[in-house]
Protein backbone atom coordinates (compact mmCIF):
# COMPACT_ATOMS: atom_id res chain seq x y z
CA UNK A 1 0.00 0.00 0.00
CA UNK A 2 2.95 2.17 0.91
CA UNK A 3 4.04 2.24 -2.23
CA UNK A 4 1.41 2.99 -4.00
CA UNK A 5 0.42 6.00 -2.53
CA UNK A 6 4.63 6.85 -2.50
CA UNK A 7 4.00 5.79 -6.54
CA UNK A 8 1.70 9.11 -7.20
CA UNK A 9 2.86 11.24 -9.44
CA UNK A 10 3.60 14.94 -8.53
CA UNK A 11 2.02 14.84 -5.06
CA UNK A 12 -1.00 15.26 -6.29
CA UNK A 13 -4.22 13.40 -7.16
CA UNK A 14 -6.32 13.17 -9.85
CA UNK A 15 -8.66 15.66 -7.97
CA UNK A 16 -6.46 17.69 -7.13
CA UNK A 17 -6.35 16.44 -3.10
CA UNK A 18 -2.63 15.93 -1.34
CA UNK A 19 -1.16 12.50 -1.69
CA UNK A 20 -1.28 10.56 1.71
CA UNK A 21 1.27 9.73 3.33
CA UNK A 22 2.86 13.47 3.10
CA UNK A 23 3.62 13.66 7.10
CA UNK A 24 3.05 17.69 7.89
CA UNK A 25 4.52 19.80 10.60
CA UNK A 26 6.20 18.67 14.07
CA UNK A 27 5.97 16.13 16.53
CA UNK A 28 3.17 17.72 18.07
CA UNK A 29 1.02 18.77 14.68
CA UNK A 30 1.44 14.74 13.85
CA UNK A 31 0.67 13.96 17.64
CA UNK A 32 -2.54 16.26 17.35
CA UNK A 33 -3.46 14.91 13.81
CA UNK A 34 -3.00 11.13 14.99
CA UNK A 35 -5.25 12.40 18.03
CA UNK A 36 -8.34 13.29 15.75
CA UNK A 37 -7.60 10.51 13.43
CA UNK A 38 -8.34 8.19 16.21
CA UNK A 39 -11.19 10.41 17.20
CA UNK A 40 -13.02 10.53 13.96
CA UNK A 41 -12.33 6.56 13.59
CA UNK A 42 -14.05 6.15 16.81
CA UNK A 43 -17.07 8.30 15.77
CA UNK A 44 -16.84 6.60 12.14
CA UNK A 45 -17.29 2.92 14.20
CA UNK A 46 -20.46 4.26 16.41
CA UNK A 47 -21.87 5.51 12.98
CA UNK A 48 -21.43 2.30 11.60
CA UNK A 49 -24.12 0.81 14.53
CA UNK A 50 -25.93 3.57 14.84
CA UNK A 51 -28.52 5.18 12.12
CA UNK A 52 -28.36 8.92 13.09
CA UNK A 53 -25.29 9.10 12.63
CA UNK A 54 -22.84 9.27 9.18
CA UNK A 55 -20.00 6.14 8.84
CA UNK A 56 -18.53 7.60 6.00
CA UNK A 57 -17.83 11.06 6.85
CA UNK A 58 -16.18 10.11 9.60
CA UNK A 59 -13.49 7.46 8.24
CA UNK A 60 -12.49 10.21 5.24
CA UNK A 61 -11.81 12.60 8.08
CA UNK A 62 -9.56 9.44 9.52
CA UNK A 63 -7.71 8.44 6.74
CA UNK A 64 -6.87 12.54 6.24
CA UNK A 65 -5.27 12.93 9.69
CA UNK A 66 -3.58 9.51 9.38
CA UNK A 67 -2.32 10.30 6.34
CA UNK A 68 -0.71 13.40 7.91
CA UNK A 69 0.82 12.05 10.94
CA UNK A 70 0.72 8.39 10.71
CA UNK A 71 1.37 6.71 7.33
CA UNK A 72 1.13 2.93 8.86
CA UNK A 73 -2.66 3.94 10.21
CA UNK A 74 -3.31 5.34 6.85
CA UNK A 75 -2.18 2.55 4.66
CA UNK A 76 -4.28 0.13 7.52
CA UNK A 77 -7.66 2.34 6.36
CA UNK A 78 -6.87 2.24 2.64
CA UNK A 79 -6.94 -1.48 2.89
CA UNK A 80 -9.67 -2.05 5.12
CA UNK A 81 -11.89 -4.72 3.49
CA UNK A 82 -15.29 -2.85 4.73
CA UNK A 83 -14.17 0.65 4.74
CA UNK A 84 -11.30 1.15 2.27
CA UNK A 85 -13.31 1.37 -0.90
CA UNK A 86 -15.24 3.94 0.36
CA UNK A 87 -12.15 5.97 1.22
CA UNK A 88 -10.36 5.29 -2.23
CA UNK A 89 -13.01 6.28 -4.17
CA UNK A 90 -13.83 9.74 -2.57
CA UNK A 91 -9.80 10.31 -2.72
CA UNK A 92 -9.25 9.10 -6.22
CA UNK A 93 -12.61 10.33 -7.35
CA UNK A 94 -14.32 12.67 -5.09
CA UNK A 95 -17.38 9.85 -5.23
CA UNK A 96 -19.88 8.16 -3.15
CA UNK A 97 -21.45 4.99 -3.85
CA UNK A 98 -24.87 5.32 -4.18
CA UNK A 99 -26.25 3.05 -1.27
CA UNK A 100 -23.73 5.50 0.93
CA UNK A 101 -25.80 7.92 -0.58
CA UNK A 102 -29.10 6.41 0.20
CA UNK A 103 -27.68 5.30 3.59
CA UNK A 104 -27.10 8.71 4.31
CA UNK A 105 -29.94 10.11 3.92
CA UNK A 106 -32.36 7.74 5.24
CA UNK A 107 -30.39 7.97 8.56
CA UNK A 108 -30.78 11.96 8.51
CA UNK A 109 -34.30 11.64 7.82
CA UNK A 110 -34.93 9.22 10.69
CA UNK A 111 -32.81 11.38 12.84
CA UNK A 112 -34.84 14.17 12.17
CA UNK A 113 -38.38 12.44 12.46
CA UNK A 114 -36.64 10.94 15.96
CA UNK A 115 -36.00 14.42 16.79
CA UNK A 116 -38.89 15.87 16.50
CA UNK A 117 -40.97 12.89 18.13
CA UNK A 118 -38.66 12.46 21.08
CA UNK A 119 -37.04 16.20 21.79
CA UNK A 120 -40.41 18.12 20.38
CA UNK A 121 -38.12 21.42 19.45
CA UNK A 122 -39.26 24.60 18.84
CA UNK A 123 -39.68 25.55 15.18
CA UNK A 124 -36.45 27.59 15.25
CA UNK A 125 -34.41 24.71 16.37
CA UNK A 126 -36.10 22.42 13.83
CA UNK A 127 -36.22 24.56 10.95
CA UNK A 128 -32.54 24.90 11.44
CA UNK A 129 -32.05 21.56 11.93
CA UNK A 130 -33.80 20.74 9.12
CA UNK A 131 -32.12 23.27 7.53
CA UNK A 132 -28.50 21.69 7.93
CA UNK A 133 -29.59 18.32 7.28
CA UNK A 134 -31.13 19.82 3.48
CA UNK A 135 -27.71 20.87 2.81
CA UNK A 136 -25.94 17.87 4.01
CA UNK A 137 -28.03 15.86 1.79
CA UNK A 138 -27.74 17.98 -1.08
CA UNK A 139 -24.04 18.07 -1.00
CA UNK A 140 -24.00 14.47 -0.84
CA UNK A 141 -26.69 13.54 -3.61
CA UNK A 142 -24.57 15.99 -6.06
CA UNK A 143 -21.19 14.08 -5.32
CA UNK A 144 -20.45 11.93 -8.39
CA UNK A 145 -21.58 8.19 -8.19
CA UNK A 146 -18.40 5.61 -7.99
CA UNK A 147 -17.21 5.47 -11.80
CA UNK A 148 -17.33 2.08 -13.54
CA UNK A 149 -20.19 0.66 -10.94
CA UNK A 150 -23.37 -0.56 -12.32
CA UNK A 151 -24.84 0.13 -8.17
CA UNK A 152 -28.63 0.76 -9.06
CA UNK A 153 -30.69 -1.39 -11.40
CA UNK A 154 -31.62 1.53 -13.25
CA UNK A 155 -28.02 1.91 -14.85
CA UNK A 156 -27.93 -1.42 -15.99
CA UNK A 157 -26.29 -1.45 -19.40
CA UNK A 158 -26.30 2.45 -19.26
CA UNK A 159 -23.11 3.64 -20.97
CA UNK A 160 -20.61 4.74 -17.84
CA UNK A 161 -21.37 8.63 -18.99
CA UNK A 162 -25.14 8.25 -19.20
CA UNK A 163 -25.35 7.90 -15.53
CA UNK A 164 -26.91 10.10 -12.86
CA UNK A 165 -24.88 11.58 -10.15
CA UNK A 166 -27.38 9.80 -7.46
Amino acid sequence: MADRIAAETDGVRSVGKPVAGHRIGGPVIRAACCALGCLMLALGVIGAFLPVMPTTGFLILAALFFGRSSPRFEAWMLDHPRFGPAIRDWREHGAISRRAKLMACAGMTFGFVVLLALASPGPGLAGLVAAFMLVAALYLVTRPAVPGTFENAGDRGKPEGNRSCI
